[in-house]
């Protein structure tokens, strides 16, 4: 096995990990990248992205059958990397030793009787329009296993290297693209600022990877890539749609051999990007500029709550799943000296102002949120001042789509040590999800040697979402 200071990748992510772009315990290796059909932590730019689905329509039906009109519900995933604690966030413990209780109190909820830790008091006033499921539990106690079974649905094998595992399934976000048509040629996958390490698409390729939106939204020359349009466009200098097309020739071209597949025209793809970067709906949608400043300022005027209402947004226009991840929840040691910062309270900021945005807005209904990460964090605080891996108690907040609001499923034991209510899998989750998305749970899907995989393996609905 490799040593993390002999790999230049994994040397390279402990200067990420400096620099604040991520902050787990373990890393992630070359081959993560290649499975997820990524190549790049980026993530894949958009004529890259078009390019690829050209080629795989050319080829014929995409693997598991045609791609088919679903369910019109959007999600909006909110990923919180590295495992929050469910003692801090919705699950407090206040009659529980101080070991295990630890340094915050409570706030109440706007049902009687249900308090969050008081780090979330704007979430504890909108309760009303979420559920928060407190018994989801499994084993997969690190982060590479976690953060796989979380954001697919499935186990994964037994970690290798420096972080890295092998992984079969395919993201939700990457499914939804596989079944959904966006409309606008927009991208039917998004994810901000980066992508979790299985957020990809494994199996089903490249075409279905995210197109990522890397630089922040609340900086003033917020520009996204391959989507903003040349000067000599933007300054209507552009006289005939031969001289647009010219102008768009400026734009980044496809150099990728997996991309520049002969048998695909170019025009095929081109015409693709060229229909996004002139659609008035697509370009409004990339333009947060056009939210009034009240609104901006609901959110926080910071990166985690511009991204939020960017996702708004995008999922306004069509767009069928957007992930915003949102790092730095792998508390091993100050876990209170870091929630008394702005972590929690940039959260609980953005995550209710989106929920009362949606709802006022009147799209609650057709969009889901989602806020989790790849587990809770354990009962009794170690000699650091923080809280280590803890599979067997999480919480994950669930709103829209239908799901009622001011309820509490299931619940862990007196001292947050298992789940031991109602207890559900991330199979349940994911089986949950796909429904709520218009996608069957059941369907079979088939890797790349053709070998038949079922999207979810014996996951039961969680039914308290769907009363």
């Amino acid at each position: 096995m490799t040593r993390v200071a002999d790999d230049p990748d994994c040397r390279n992510l402990l200067r990420m990990n400096r620099q604040g772009l991520m902050r787990n315990c373990e890393g992630v290796a070359r081959r993560d990248f290649i499975q997820t059909g990524l190549g790049a932590l980026g993530g894949l730019g958009l004529t890259q992205m078009l390019g690829l689905r050209a080629a795989s329509a050319a080829a014929g039906p995409a693997t598991g059958g045609p791609v088919v009109p679903a369910s019109d519900t959007r999600c909006i995933f909110i990923w919180l990397d590295g495992g929050p604690s469910h003692y801090e966030t919705f699950d407090p413990k206040p009659d529980a030793p101080s070991e295990i209780r630890g340094e915050f109190g409570t706030v109440p909820t706007t049902v009687p009787g249900v308090h969050f830790s008081d780090k979330f008091p704007k979430l504890a006033k909108t309760f009303d329009l979420f559920t928060v499921v407190r018994s989801i539990a499994h084993v997969q106690n690190n982060h590479g296993a976690g953060n796989h079974y979380l954001m697919t649905g499935a186990p994964t094998p037994v970690p290798v290297g420096c972080g890295a595992y092998v992984t079969f399934h395919p993201s939700f976000g990457s499914v939804v693209s596989h079944h959904r048509r966006v409309p606008h040629g927009l991208p039917a996958y998004i994810s901000t600022p980066r992508v979790a390490r299985s957020g990809g698409p494994n199996f089903l390729g490249a075409q279905h990877a995210p197109f990522v939106i890397a630089d922040s939204p609340e900086g003033k020359n917020f520009r996204v890539r391959d989507v903003t349009l040349p000067k000599t466009i933007e300054e209507g200098r552009a006289k005939s749609r031969v001289e647009l097309r010219r102008s768009l020739d400026t734009m980044r071209r496809i150099t990728d051999t997996a991309a520049a597949d002969p048998a695909v025209s170019f025009d095929e793809y081109y015409a693709r990007a060229f229909d996004l970067v002139t659609s008035d709906e697509a370009q409004k949608a990339f333009d947060i500029s056009l939210e009034p400043e009240k609104t901006r300022e609901q959110y926080g005027r910071n990166d985690f709550g511009q991204r939020l209402l960017l996702a708004r947004r995008l999922t306004e226009v069509g767009v069928p799943f957007v992930t915003v991840y949102n790092g730095g929840w792998d508390d091993h040691r100050d876990l209170f000296t870091n929630y008394k910062k702005d972590k929690a309270e940039r959260v609980d900021i953005g995550v209710s102002a989106l929920l009362q945005d949606l709802a006022e807005r009147g799209t609650l209904e057709k969009t889901m949120v989602v806020l989790l990460g790849e587990f809770g964090r354990t009962p009794k605080i170690n000699k650091d001042g923080g809280r280590d891996h803890w599979s067997f108690a999480m919480s994950v907040l669930m709103a829209g789509a239908g799901i009622p609001g001011g309820q509490i499923v299931g619940a862990t034991d007196v001292k947050g040590y298992y789940a031991n209510e109602n207890i559900y899998a991330p199979e349940d989750f994911a089986a949950s999800l796909y429904t709520k998305m218009g996608v069957d749970p059941a369907t079979v899907l088939h890797d790349t040697n053709n070998r038949p995989i079922q999207l979810v393996n014996k996951g039961r609905l969680i039914k308290e979402l769907f009363a």
